[in-house]
């Protein structure tokens, strides 16, 4: 096991992803509305475990079905709402939700794997420590974003097709975020 795991204790920071691993992605399409977000299987228990866990819990996402023109960013923050209360009320806390709407071409600063919401996420909390955060995610933009701000990285992937390409940017694979979770509570 990678030896930061042990050193993890409230001082750290946790940062995740949204599609693909808090929720259900949607094949070809955004989830758009609050009943096309489906949460997937463990993740409320996993957020809860990361409560306790971690100081700080904030999801980073990046969301251009506004953009393109898909949706409003009334609308995601309509979704990011529902999302939260239902984290709450299975014990779980997200401390902010942060999205970028830009097009993936935009050259965004904000849009991963460009480091703004990231920099947006530390004023906003001062305790946040970039060496003592981690990145969930299950995409490479991902974890070129933690991997930028001197995160470490735990990418998403139960059969290991993208990691394989990109040893350099991942310090954990896990197949999911529950058992991600499970591992850090049965080493803390």
């Amino acid at each position: 096991m990678t030896s930061f795991i042990k050193k993890i204790d409230k001082s750290w920071s946790l940062f995740l992803d949204r599609d693909g691993v808090i929720n259900k992605r949607l094949p070809d399409d955004y989830v758009k509305t609050s009943d096309e977000f489906e949460f997937l299987p463990g993740t409320l228990d996993a957020i809860a475990l990361f409560t306790k866990l971690f100081t700080k819990i904030v999801i980073v996402t990046n969301q251009q079905g506004i953009g393109k023109g898909l949706m409003s960013k009334e609308q995601l923050e309509d979704i990011h709402k529902n999302m939260i209360k239902d984290i709450e009320n299975k014990n779980g806390h997200i401390d902010n939700v942060y999205y970028c709407p830009d097009l993936k071409g935009s050259a965004s600063f904000h849009r991963k794997p460009s480091i703004g919401m990231g920099l947006k996420a530390k004023k906003d909390f001062k305790e946040i420590n970039f060496k003592k955060s981690i990145i969930i995610g299950d995409s490479i933009s991902d974890m070129k974003f933690g991997k930028k701000l001197g995160m470490k990285t735990v990418f998403i992937d139960d059969n290991n097709s993208k990691a394989l390409a990109y040893p350099q940017l991942i310090d954990i694979i896990s197949s999911s975020l529950i058992d991600f979770a499970k591992t850090l509570n049965n080493t803390n």
